[in-house]
């Protein structure tokens, strides 16, 4: 059954938009994707998160589809437990890349994230964790980073803001990697070209949906991509200003279920007629009732 809205395909980031701070999803959330899915619509999590650090949340959601992971760079099926496609991030060009970042504003400290449905987050000394729930094993130097394949480099700089980190970044790694921000206190680099964008094409692909069938949710500019390739982008109230700026409308923040204010009104229950009140660039939508 077709879903009785524009959007067939509902995909969102986790962190800062999904989920709420303490890594927990609101019982008013759970409620409106479960009308998505009655209705016929699907549910796609698209993440700058690994697939092992993905699947117990998929758990909690009761999820047995796809999920984008690692920025794009890997797409995992819950009800298989395995990744249908990853692409990983060669290890001399990321050392390579790390020495040019360090070259301009002096020494960073780095995390990886290993490829794999198994794959851990090793950091080195210095790097502290940005989301302390997520699990990390410290290693003792950096060359231990590289002993096995790996989806994404995380960066941490001592003094720059993420903003400023990035933009350094970006200049100086060039053709060796893309840059993200993905949250405070998360620079990343991950292969080459690989977005959110291209990992929910290549979902989307496999659920026979396009852009046209999409809308997509986020807070940080690696949903940027996303948002370019989805037929209408919402942010949520806490987004980084980039993503405002490019967001079709503002929703209220992933504390006040601002994805469920929006799921609302998409896709209303019976005898009731959504949620209504969404504002566009710029000013935050009217709360709905509390649950």
């Amino acid at each position: 059954m077709a879903a009785p809205t524009a959007y067939s395909l509902i995909a969102t980031d986790l962190d800062g938009t999904l989920l709420r701070g303490d890594d927990t999803l609101s019982g008013r959330t759970r409620a409106a994707l479960a009308r998505v899915a009655g209705a016929g619509g699907r549910h796609l999590v698209v993440t700058g998160r690994p697939a092992p650090r993905v699947r117990p949340l998929l758990e909690q959601l009761g999820g047995e589809g796809l999920a984008v992971c690692g920025q794009g760079a890997q797409l995992y099926d819950a009800g298989t437990g395995r990744l249908l496609w990853s692409v990983t991030l060669d290890r001399e060009l990321a050392e390579t890349a790390l020495g040019k970042i360090e070259a301009e504003v002096g020494e960073v400290y780095a995390a990886v994230d290993q490829d794999g449905v198994d794959g851990l987050t090793l950091i080195e000394p210095g790097y502290l964790m940005p989301h302390p729930t997520l699990p990390a094993v410290r290693v003792r130097r950096r060359d231990d980073l590289w002993t096995r394949p790996i989806s994404k480099v995380l960066l941490r700089h001592p003094s720059l803001s993420d903003d400023e980190l990035a933009s350094v970044a970006r200049m100086t790694v060039d053709s060796l990697a893309t840059v993200t921000m993905s949250g405070p206190g998360t620079v990343e680099l991950q292969p080459y070209g690989v977005t959110k964008a291209t990992g929910l094409a290549l979902a989307a692909g496999h659920l026979g949906l396009s852009p046209s069938d999409t809308i997509a949710f986020g807070d940080m500019p690696n949903d940027i991509p996303m948002f370019d390739w989805a037929a209408h982008g919402v942010a949520m109230a806490n987004a980084h200003p980039e993503l405002r700026a490019v967001a079709n409308e503002i929703t209220l923040s992933n504390e006040d279920d601002g994805i469920a204010v929006v799921l609302e009104r998409l896709f209303p229950g019976p005898g009731g007629r959504g949620t209504a009140g969404l504002a566009v660039r710029g000013a935050a939508a009217a709360p709905g009732p509390a649950q």
